[in-house]
């Protein structure tokens, strides 16, 4: 829990402080008060009324009364200041945490998992410091001094205080052991409904067109129902302990009021009984202070143990080491797009067979590469540790003569741009996604852009009315699976990289297109590596040379009219989809 706040900053710790500092002033003016009620007190049991006595303790109660609320209020302002930075630096340290994850990372995490720290998790923490800074660092302050200014008055008096105290502790103890496990619970719980809830709108569609709708309802039900059922079980485990508090502080008022008949008939005289009465309601008003306190450590406790199972999931995310790392530097050697698989085998995290398994390749500079295979044989894995998204578990991969595990991270992401099996688009316009990691100041009419519109054979969006600057909503819902293919691909051109990877992104295309798009990437795209990976003959028949994969094991290596000859796997995809006249 304290480790988290190390993203305090240095401003953060001098508002701290003077939040402390006037805290401290709060309880002194608190605790002044019981004094100045017992010199009146005296004054009014004695019979002997002295109206300058009445307005004097009268006036230094009002002004400790205002001092307290201006404290109050500034502590206040500072509380909240902490709170709202404390977040922000939160926020960011855990997006640039999240940035740095491989993709290993992210699938032990889950993405609902890793929204629900960043947003409910930090909010967690954000109301500790806002509601509870005061209370926390208030509470044992004036629960210890209340403590030490009534254990001089009485023994009676002060064991019925500890007496009470004993049994608010006790109550607290039982509540925090029953609620804390609970509430680590609710939190995992939170992560299932949103990973429900995000499944079920992004996929509402093939939900609709299933009628599957009162199913999906189920799985949000019982997500929902033991999340309901936790929350009411730490609701009336706290409710259960309000009760308890007011039996005890109402237990101790009256204990105060017998011990103090006790002690005035004990007295001698009557100066002796005006003592103990001022005394008694001084201890009175010391009593309900240390009650408060306890009151307030019970509001600690209710948020503290949900803050503490926020701050242990934070502090995982932050604590987690990518599995991925690079160097400080570079190696400075030339981009010549030259690319090289030495016996590389490849597990996925947490699988029991390997996914690739001894491939070696050879990609010469400018040439187009292509890769092939049934649906799980590796392609998307061999590609996917090019760019670095899984570092391979044997062999090596060189780029231009290097291990890639020696280029630094901007270093390999400028030399290679890859379209992914998945198109994604971002929300803003058409012109932000395609310019995608160059910056905002980009002209309209950049050649690259025109040039990388082309080459996608994306003409649909001169037929928009906003042209480049269209909008494009999130996940780039408002265009079709080929629009969002070929401005993935405009995207990918864009970049102008010397190795540009094309994971199975012309899929959605037509037969059409697919073939204008490959014209314009041989004609425009001379001089770049090109890789990629497609199910279909017609993409790839006119690579330089030919991946076929099997089961993660190479199956054959060359140009299309070889492999017809020599790959059987090759073969038989290719008489799957043309006739022997075709080919």
């Amino acid at each position: 829990m304290i480790k988290i706040f190390k993203n305090l900053k240095k401003n953060d710790w001098l508002f701290l402080a003077c939040a402390v500092a006037l805290i401290v002033a709060q309880v002194w003016l608190e605790l002044k008060m019981p004094d100045y009620t017992a010199k009146l007190t005296e004054s009014v049991s004695s019979g002997a009324i002295v109206q300058s006595e009445i307005w004097k303790n009268g006036g230094l109660m009002l002004a400790c009364a205002f001092g307290n609320m201006a404290a109050a209020i500034a502590t206040g302002f500072f509380s909240s200041h902490i709170a709202a930075n404390f977040s922000r630096s939160l926020r960011t340290e855990l997006f640039n945490k999240i940035s740095t994850f491989s993709d290993k990372e992210m699938n032990y995490f889950t993405t609902p998992s890793l929204i629900t720290r960043t947003t409910n998790d930090v909010v967690q923490m954000q109301m500790l410091i806002a509601m509870g800074l005061q209370t926390l660092i208030k509470a044992p302050i004036l629960a210890v001094w209340a403590i030490c200014k009534i254990s001089a008055t009485s023994v009676e008096w002060t064991m019925a205080v500890l007496i009470t105290v004993l049994v608010m502790v006790v109550t607290i103890a039982v509540v925090v052991s029953l609620a804390f496990p609970k509430f680590k619970v609710i939190q995992k719980l939170t992560d299932d409904l949103n990973d429900i809830t995000r499944e079920n709108i992004s996929g509402v569609r093939v939900v609709r067109a299933f009628n599957a709708e009162s199913y999906q309802e189920d799985k949000f039900n019982r997500v929902n129902r033991a999340v309901t059922r936790n929350h009411l079980f730490t609701s009336r485990v706290i409710g259960a302990m309000m009760p308890v508090m007011t039996m005890a502080m109402n237990g101790l008022t009256l204990s105060i009021y017998w011990i103090g008949a006790v002690l005035m008939n004990r007295a001698g005289d009557a100066m002796a009984r005006v003592t103990v009465i001022g005394n008694m309601t001084a201890f009175t008003q010391y009593a309900m202070q240390i009650v408060m306190a306890f009151m307030m450590i019970v509001m600690i406790f209710i948020l503290m143990p949900r803050a503490m199972v926020s701050a242990r999931r934070i502090n995982e995310v932050l604590d987690t080491q990518p599995s991925i790392t690079y160097p400080a530097g570079g190696h400075g050697k030339g981009q010549k797009g030259e690319v090289e698989f030495r016996n590389v085998s490849f597990t996925y995290p947490d699988a029991s067979t390997p996914c690739l398994t001894n491939i070696s390749f050879r990609i010469e500079p400018g040439q187009t590469f292509a890769i092939i295979g049934a649906t799980g044989s590796g392609k998307s894995s061999v590609v996917n540790l090019l760019p670095r998204f899984y570092d391979c578990t044997e062999g090596e991969v060189l780029l231009d003569g290097v291990n890639i595990k020696e280029y630094g991270k901007r270093e390999l992401e400028e030399r290679v741009s890859i379209a992914p099996q998945k198109a994604t688009l971002f929300m803003g316009d058409i012109k932000s996604n395609i310019t995608y990691g160059a910056g905002t100041d980009i002209a309209d009419d950049d050649p690259r852009i025109r040039r990388a519109l082309e080459i996608s054979q994306a003409e649909f969006v001169g037929n928009l009315g906003e042209g480049i600057h269209a909008d494009v909503a999130q996940g780039g819902a408002n265009f079709s699976g080929g629009q969002k293919q070929r401005l993935s691909i405009a995207r990918a051109v864009f970049k102008d990289a010397g190795i540009v990877i094309f994971d199975d992104t012309f899929s959605a295309l037509d037969y059409k297109t697919d073939m204008l798009v490959r014209r314009q990437i041989r004609e425009k795209m001379a001089g770049a590596t090109v890789i990629i990976v497609a199910q279909r003959i017609g993409t790839i028949k006119d690579a330089d040379q030919i991946l076929v994969l099997d089961e993660g094991r190479v199956a054959g290596l060359g140009r299309h009219e070889e492999l017809l000859e020599t790959c059987p796997v090759y073969r038989e995809i290719a008489l799957s989809q043309l006739s022997k006249e075709e080919l």
